[in-house]
């Protein structure tokens, strides 16, 4: 657990650099079986005009076209918010190893909103979730960035 809890920490400063350009502060870290950082993103949907820019999605597309491979089976994804229906469909695609999220996300997260589908059995992959890890610190960042729009 203490190896999440730095990997997490690691994606928070991946999400601080999100706020800091003025996207919605969502940081992911992967790591791979040897708990080397093969990837560290955040969200880049203002810079990219795109609906994809989503720090997940941004790097599965980055260690497939690497890894000349879209299996990524043994990949554990750390993201700063629980990621949402488009996203944990491609995790699920991706067949990732397992997945660490920060905050909860009860208006646009998978979980939350019920579609678990990492718990899915009619689905060909599943992988372990651990979700509220730095939950506080994750979701702090995201109420700051949210006050200040409001403003």
């Amino acid at each position: 657990m203490n190896s999440d809890f730095y990997y997490m920490q690691l994606a928070l400063k991946e999400a601080q650099t999100a706020y800091s350009i003025n996207e919605v502060p969502v940081g992911v870290v992967v790591v791979d079986s040897k708990n080397l950082i093969i990837c560290k993103s955040h969200n880049v949907r203002e810079r990219n005009f795109s609906i994809f820019g989503h720090a997940e999605l941004d790097a599965i597309d980055f260690i497939s076209k690497n890894n000349k491979s879209w299996r990524l089976c043994d990949y554990t994804f750390y993201v700063t918010l629980e990621p949402c229906i488009m996203c944990m469909a491609a995790l699920i695609s991706a067949r990732i190893k397992r997945l660490v999220f920060g905050a909860y996300d009860s208006k646009g997260g998978a979980i939350s909103l019920g579609y678990n589908f990492s718990k899915d059995h009619r689905l060909n992959h599943s992988f372990p979730i651990v979700g509220g890890l730095i939950e506080d610190d994750c979701g702090a960042l995201l109420r700051d960035f949210f006050k200040s729009k409001r403003k």
